[in-house]
């Protein structure tokens, strides 16, 4: 067609978005991410010259391919409107390569854009650039040494443990600290105790102190008799006000949202996991259609920087000068500390407009999307504003040679808790005097014990990657459904626990992969595919420097390593040899030891029988497809019991 151009984005929505704000002579072209990828069932790298990735269009994606060919036979001008990260780059870099002919001339030009509106498309579009290679190369190092490690240590989980099992670079990290820190979980051993908390009264304000100091030692009470003792001690005797201390402090706020706080927050927050908490944030990025026509809400998802553009701060100030009043204004710009390598072309998860207030276009919005769109709204709102200033108010008060401590906080100034309000517990205090006399209106003990360390969530685990460095703001979400896809680990409520699967894949990987388990070599590995990225180092020198430490590795381990069999106590009764239990995605089961000869199996029960009355079988663990722990009947599909907490037996 005479005149049109092609416009190639990932997503559909994404193409129905950019069409309605280009309109003709564009055409938008959807391919649903990346069309071509190293292929399934072989190693699919040239390790020998030079580790050449041999791309093949990927499975199911044949139709997409001859459709965009045959698009692009219309058109001259092929306009690569991808993401802005290094996985778009490499989409655009692979459809340039299929649809490029040596007879046949086109003009193939990148737009990149970091928020899908009006302003931005258009902008993108009148100034096209070339194809950054230095970002396809760190993507292609990226997907190379995750194949290679895939590649050799899933076959060695399968001959060891189980077949269909997987281990990659990231998720094995991520997994070991699952597992880690429930072994300090199962570790712990609690203690006991005690606090004395004496309560005073004074202009009808009831205030405590807890005991904290016997002399210059901090006092740590771990018997119940002591602590009866100490009390009986303070009856009917005077409290002296030592010390008053009055501080003012200013409360930051909090930097607009990347990646890992966003997802951090949104678990808090709205108890999203991760995996949901992207999906919403791409749909809001992509486009909704609002009564001005389809826009995207937010900026690209995807980012580690906290860079704001200029407009878009001065649309931000403006509103906190109309809405709240100059005093609410931080009178400088906050300096954010980040970490790591950024991506400064990148900016903040932010409101496209300043002006799309929440409730102005929640009723375009699905549920869940008006709540994330609200906490990215009220967060890049906030970051603009004054600190918030915090009195606190701090009294030692003594009796005899014990010091007790009560502590009041208030609010002078909301600032940025206006709105984007933080849990401040505000306790307030009477007016006291240094040298004032006190009567204690009650006196108590309390019994407090010794808790374990938390077991991980979806906030606290990315937290723990991105101070570590491990993985990028792409990784997160993945890494937790892969985890929780292969069964190497389940929820319970909110938190992460280890399965026995997953403990042992670590045992293994830890033992005879320890360079792969190490956080501090993946951290440095992502900081290696950084310099690829900033062109500081080339994508194949990372590779010949991990290779061959890393065969080696795997030599060793299959010399050294035995399968785990563990007997399940019967006999094969279709070859008579002994069964064993085995692990799988969906949980452990029963299987003649002379597999893949003999394929007998029986799913492992819980002892447990059905409750369905009349029905014969056996409650079985299962889990669905998000990871999520039930128990079924074995006598499915005939029975169809389930339910989520075993019953007693």
């Amino acid at each position: 067609m005479k005149d049109s151009y092609l416009v190639v984005v990932e997503s559909p929505t994404k193409a129905r978005t950019i069409k309605r704000i280009l309109g003709n002579p564009y055409r938008v072209f959807s391919c649903m991410g990346h069309i071509v990828d190293l292929p399934e069932n072989r190693l699919g790298v040239k390790i020998k010259d030079g580790f050449i990735p041999q791309y093949r269009v990927i499975k199911g994606k044949e139709k997409i391919v001859k459709d965009l060919k045959e698009e692009s036979k219309k058109v001259k001008k092929i306009f690569l409107a991808t993401d802005p990260d290094r996985e778009g780059e490499a989409i655009s870099w692979h459809i340039k390569r299929l649809l490029e002919k040596k007879k046949i001339s086109k003009e193939f030009l990148r737009v990149v854009f970091h928020e899908v509106t009006k302003e931005a498309i258009e902008k993108a579009f009148s100034s096209p650039s070339d194809l950054d290679m230095n970002k396809v190369n760190a993507q292609q190092a990226r997907r190379i040494l995750d194949r290679i490690v895939g590649y050799f240590l899933s076959p060695f989980l399968w001959r060891k443990v189980s077949r269909g099992l997987s281990a990659g670079r990231v998720q094995s990290v991520a997994l070991k600290f699952i597992v880690d820190r429930e072994q300090k979980i199962q570790e712990f051993v609690p203690e006991k105790y005690y606090h004395i908390d004496v309560y005073f009264e004074k202009e009808g304000i009831l205030f405590k102190a807890r005991l904290i100091k016997k002399g210059s030692q901090k006092i740590t009470i771990k018997d119940k008799k002591e602590a009866q003792a100490i009390k009986k001690s303070l009856l009917d005797k005077d409290f002296l006000v030592k010390k008053i201390k009055v501080k003012t402090t200013l409360r930051k706020p909090y930097p607009p949202f990347i990646t890992s706080s966003l997802q951090q927050e949104a678990f808090r927050n709205l108890r999203f996991s991760s995996a949901k908490t992207m999906l919403i944030a791409q749909r809001l990025y992509e486009g909704v259609e609002l009564f001005e026509g389809p826009v995207g809400l937010i900026t690209y998802m995807r980012t580690d920087s906290f860079y704001v553009a200029p407009q878009a701060k001065e649309e931000v100030k403006k509103f906190i000068l109309e809405r709240f009043s100059s005093k609410y204004l931080s009178e400088k710009e906050y300096k954010f500390k980040t970490k790591g390598i950024i991506q400064e072309a990148h900016e903040a998860i932010r409101p496209t407009s300043i002006e799309r207030e929440p409730d102005k276009v929640s009723s375009f919005l699905r549920k869940d999307e008006a709540f994330l769109y609200e906490l990215i709204w009220k967060r890049f709102v906030a970051s603009f504003m004054r600190e918030a200033e915090i009195e606190n108010r701090h009294i030692e008060i003594t009796c005899g040679d014990l010091e007790f401590i009560s502590t009041g906080t208030k609010v002078l100034f909301d600032g940025f808790l206006r709105i984007y309000p933080e849990k401040i517990k505000e306790e307030a205090l009477p007016y006291l005097e240094e040298g004032e006399l006190l009567r204690a209106v009650k006196i108590e003990i309390e019994e407090t014990t010794t808790k374990p360390p938390p077991r991980f969530n979806d906030a606290s685990l990315v937290k723990l990657l991105e101070e570590k460095g491990i993985g990028r703001p792409s990784t997160y979400a993945p890494t937790i459904s892969t985890l929780l896809a292969r069964n190497y680990i389940r929820r319970e409520k909110t938190g992460f626990i280890p399965t026995e699967l997953g403990r042992l894949v670590i045992e293994l990987l830890v033992k005879f992969f320890p360079q792969i388990l190490d956080e501090n070599f993946t951290a440095k590995m992502e900081e290696q595919l950084d310099y690829v990225e900033k062109g500081e180092k080339a994508w194949q020198k990372i590779l010949e420097e991990f290779y061959p430490s890393f065969k080696e590795d795997v030599d060793r381990a299959y010399q050294l390593a035995k399968k785990n069999l563990i007997p399940a106590g019967r006999i094969c009764d279709k070859c008579g040899r002994e069964m064993v239990i085995r692990y799988s995605r969906k949980g452990k089961f029963i299987s003649c030891s002379g597999y893949p000869e003999c394929k007998n199996a029986y799913p492992l029960t819980t002892g447990i029988k059905c409750p369905q009355e009349g029905c014969s079988g056996e409650l079985i663990e299962r889990r669905n497809k998000k990871g999520k722990v039930f128990y079924g009947c074995s006598n499915y599909p005939y029975c169809k019991y389930t339910t989520s907490r075993l019953p007693q037996k």
